[in-house]
């Protein structure tokens, strides 16, 4: 079987309290239940209490366009990927995460359908971040001052001073990934790219999961987390990421560019859909 059961940890700032596993386990079978006996017979059965993946909502368009786009790139080389600027956007949030929703599930069932949560948007008080990875080299991080990224803070901020750069240390064979947001694809971002002679990589919509720099921002997320004294104002969440970065080592990034292949393999094992990325 597949685990589906959830529950919410006990909320903490005197907020109210959602029900416990235990709780409402007590009240289904009239008697009480410590919730270290629920665990420990849900560990018996193979259940573990693991965060669910966290995904966009995929259309069939969406799962079609993706399966060709891994069609025409899952046999590229490592030279040809060598080529490619891995950019994305990404937010971090100052928010506690004692709110996160916990699944019960079998190990090995990560990316089943019942146990993925599909969301566009992540709150919380944070910043917005862009960074470039690629084979032997990166960006450095980009930290946005507040206001949303329009088509022309994007060529100001990113294209400019970064993405301009790797093209002119590359030549020719420079190829920029990014993603289909607005800002993106604006007629003024055409057109930058256009005048420095600037090729850029075809990316099916909604598919932050085939781009190996996701797993940078999970990386930098973990290290935050993982720190004595995590940041606590936007000031020193700018400091701690800006130091993450830069230690973060060169030999991961370039395992996660040259996964592309297997992960072009997986998505279209699984018809466009969701893979475990």
């Amino acid at each position: 079987m597949t685990g589906t059961l959830s529950y919410r940890p006990e909320e903490i700032g005197g907020r109210q309290r959602e029900k416990s596993l235990d709780t409402r386990t007590t009240q289904a079978i009239g008697r009480p239940i410590s919730r270290f006996t629920v665990a420990r017979r849900l560990h018996g059965g193979g259940l573990f209490a693991l965060r669910p993946v966290r995904c966009v909502p995929l259309t069939p368009a969406h799962r079609r366009r993706r399966s060709l786009w891994c069609r025409e790139h899952q046999n590229w080389r490592d030279n040809e990927r060598g080529r490619v600027l891995f950019t994305d956007e990404s937010r971090f949030s100052l928010s506690s995460d004692s709110h996160r929703i916990l699944i019960w599930r079998e190990r090995g069932s990560r990316n089943h359908p019942s146990n993925i949560i599909e969301m566009d948007r992540y709150g919380g008080r944070g910043v917005l971040v862009w960074g470039g990875i690629m084979l032997g080299s990166r960006t450095d991080l980009h930290i946005f001052d507040a206001g949303s990224v329009n088509g022309t803070r994007y060529c100001n901020e990113i294209l400019l001073p970064y993405v301009r750069l790797f093209r002119g240390a590359m030549g020719l064979q420079f190829l920029l990934m990014d993603d289909n947001a607005l800002c993106h694809r604006t007629v003024a971002a055409e057109q930058l790219l256009e005048s420095e002679d600037i090729e850029r990589m075809d990316w099916p919509a909604r598919s932050p999961d085939l781009n190996p720099i996701e797993h940078v921002w999970d990386f930098l997320d973990r290290r935050l987390a993982a720190r004595t004294l995590p940041p606590v104002t936007i000031r020193e969440l700018r400091l701690a990421l800006q130091d993450e970065w830069a230690a973060m080592p060169q030999q991961l990034i370039d395992t996660l560019i040259l996964s592309m292949g297997r992960r072009c393999e997986t998505c279209l094992a699984v018809r466009g859909d969701h893979i475990p990325y």
